[in-house]
């Protein structure tokens, strides 16, 4: 069983690094935002019933599976970076498409936490509109938010 576990940790460490250029903080805090921004968006629908994402607000299983098919392209993109830092020689596109990728998941972060009725400073709910807008943030069905 122990070798079973070594084998399997291994291969998933190999498939990270090679897919993903390794498992460095960057990549590590970018996973740990996805799971906290779905996590919190369940919290919202299920318990709060607050979630833009649906006409009720409350949970919707076809909301959910959207949510992680992009959280699996984001992931996608970071690939995308990792080999076109590789075929230009460059330490660029993984990088920022991982600051990007970064800034978007805590905006969504904090509108989620905003929804529930978390207490946050005007100034911080002020940056969050000026980020939405000029990044031109968009629902899934392509309507402005």
């Amino acid at each position: 069983m122990r070798e079973i576990v070594s084998i399997v940790f291994g291969l998933a460490c190999g498939i990270t690094s090679a897919i993903f250029g390794g498992w460095d903080f960057a990549l590590q805090a970018l996973v740990g935002f996805i799971v906290i921004d779905y996590i919190t968006g369940i919290m919202l629908a299920g318990i709060f019933k607050k979630s833009k994402k649906s006409a009720s607000g409350a949970l919707n299983s076809h909301t959910g599976f959207k949510g992680i098919v992009k959280k699996c392209v984001m992931m996608m993109l970071v690939s995308m970076g990792y080999w076109l830092d590789n075929v230009f020689g460059w330490d660029f596109f993984r990088q920022a498409i991982i600051f990007a990728l970064l800034a978007r998941e805590a905006i969504s972060i904090l509108e989620n936490t905003g929804l529930m009725g978390i207490p946050m400073p005007i100034p911080l709910k002020q940056a969050i509109d000026i980020l939405r807008t000029k990044g031109g943030d968009e629902d899934d069905d392509g309507s402005k938010k």
